[in-house]
């Protein structure tokens, strides 16, 4: 049963005669057409098993729409057009209907008016749950796409590594990596790309700026790239030079936790046991306090998707889940320290998509 078979099936279940998908990474997971159609409306719409799902695009987007291979219908509108009167149309001109399933987590109020405006009906069906469930445990060809995002993203490692030289800034890492990521066709990074040095790692979400790299400090990565729609997300942290012995120390603490957390991946853990193995490592220590985020997120068509691997989240792991594991410590004005695999659950453990190694590694 394909991916669309299956929500046609929970749609007749539910009752619901039409899937209205408006997230841009749903509509790619489902149709394989990715797009970023900033204020203009871009939307798939499924209907119940035996009817004709429709892609529902800028004019000017129709012909990329057409040639991802997407069976079902794809219709354009121009810029002066009104594109719910459209849809409006093709829904009654398809069958009709007027039970419609959403992404409450996504669509906008504004949106929603709308087009409740030219297609009054029940609109009380959520669809995010289910497609978060699908999304959940990744085929085989995904895990494939997830692997390669995942050396491209130990291939952006490998460029800022080379790129830590006196002199050089936080931003000129940066440049450096995008640029010879193009260069070798990587069209797009996952996120904005994060290299922070010294006292700035200690910012968990912090932005590289104009500070020069520091000596005898840590220099924070995190980055990933987008491949074939799936992304990666890799953390590393390097010294420049030789670090002190107090910095040492906290890097091998989050690696010992990272690694505790890693070797206990298994179909049957829960989210929270997970999140507690790394963070019990670092409580131990007397840096708890410091560890001020969840555990991992997951991965796959978007850089952060559900599930949460986080205290209090008991759903229990199965094979074919993506996410990452990061544990950090970041103490303010001192050192900020982050390491993070995103891992496939495996039938016995885990798999990495990315292999930089995670010793503590010092560039001279």
């Amino acid at each position: 049963m394909t991916k669309i078979e299956k929500l046609q099936k929970w749609l007749k279940d539910q009752e619901a005669d039409w899937a209205y998908i408006s997230n841009p990474e749903h509509i790619a997971y489902y149709a394989n057409f990715h797009s970023e159609p900033h204020e203009r409306v871009l939307a798939l719409f499924i209907p119940q098993a035996g009817g004709t799902p429709f892609l529902f695009t800028p004019a000017m987007e129709t012909e990329a729409a057409a040639a991802t291979g997407w069976e079902g219908l794809v219709q354009g509108y121009l810029d002066n057009e009104d594109p719910w009167t459209l849809i409006a149309q093709m829904i009654e001109r398809l069958g009709g209907g007027n039970r419609f399933a959403i992404e409450k987590n996504h669509l906008t109020v504004d949106r929603y008016a709308a087009i409740k405006h030219v297609l009054p009906g029940d609109y009380g069906t959520d669809l995010t749950s289910f497609i978060e469930q699908q999304l959940l445990i990744k085929t085989p060809d995904e895990i494939e796409k997830l692997k390669e995002a995942g050396k491209w993203a130990d291939q952006a490692l490998s460029i800022g590594f080379q790129a830590i030289q006196t002199g050089a800034t936080e931003m000129d890492v940066v440049a450096e990596i995008e640029y010879q990521l193009k260069k070798q066709g990587v069209a797009a990074m996952s996120f904005d790309t994060l290299v922070q040095t010294g006292a700035n790692a200690a910012n968990p979400h912090g932005e590289p700026g104009l500070r020069p790299l520091e000596e005898h400090k840590f220099v924070l990565f995190d980055l990933g790239v987008i491949w074939k729609g799936y992304c990666s997300d890799v953390s590393r942290t390097v010294a420049f030079k030789e670090p002190n012995d107090f910095d040492r120390k906290i890097y091998h603490l989050v690696l010992e936790a990272h690694m505790a957390a890693f070797n206990a991946v298994r179909p049957g853990i829960t989210a929270s046991e997970l999140d507690h193995i790394a963070r019990e490592v670092i409580e131990d220590a007397g840096y708890g306090e410091y560890f001020n985020h969840r555990l991992g997120h997951g991965i796959g068509t978007t850089v952060h998707e559900f599930p949460s691997i986080m205290e209090g989240n008991d759903m229990v792991l199965k094979e074919g889940m993506c996410f990452s594991i990061e544990p950090g410590i970041y103490i303010p004005e001192k050192v900020g320290v982050r390491i993070e695999d995103c891992v496939c659950v495996t039938k016995d453990g885990a798999l990495p998509f990315t292999h930089t190694p995670k010793e503590l590694t010092i560039l001279k």
